[in-house]
């Protein structure tokens, strides 16, 4: 699964739900605590919601109380690609898939130390659980 994925806007409109659409193409934010992985503690794999690229594993993730799904590092450093990001008046590191382009979050280094100190903070509706990986 290592071929770009390149829809035209339409074609992922018609892929993914309203609300996928939204964050994953669209760079929204979804409501904090509104996911199903916020607080999830089962075991698996997280992969984009848009293409199914392996993002996150589950031994990486922790309770930050945000409200969001955090983890302390990709499961694959070569599957995520970092941008500045200036939108509403902050200056943040947004997460994207290095595969589709999608909007998963942001990273702040304000995780726990021992793990490295990076938080990256991903939307839940941008990620699928894979338990049996």
């Amino acid at each position: 699964m290592t071929d770009d994925v390149a829809l035209t806007d339409a074609e992922w409109r018609e892929r993914l739900t309203p609300e996928h659409y939204d964050v994953l193409r669209g760079k929204a934010t979804a409501r904090p605590f509104s996911g199903t992985y916020g607080h999830s503690t089962a075991p698996g794999t997280y992969h984009c919601g848009a293409c199914g690229a392996q993002m996150f594993s589950s031994e990486t993730k922790f309770e930050s109380g945000t409200g969001w799904p955090s983890f302390t590092e990709p499961a694959d450093r070569e599957n995520v690609e970092l941008h500045e990001d200036r939108s509403h008046g902050m200056v943040r590191t947004e997460v994207t898939c290095k595969r589709c382009g999608s909007h998963l979050g942001h990273v702040f280094p304000d995780g726990p130390q021992d793990a490295g100190g990076m938080r990256y903070c991903i939307n839940s509706v941008a990620l699928k659980l894979d338990p049996d990986s």
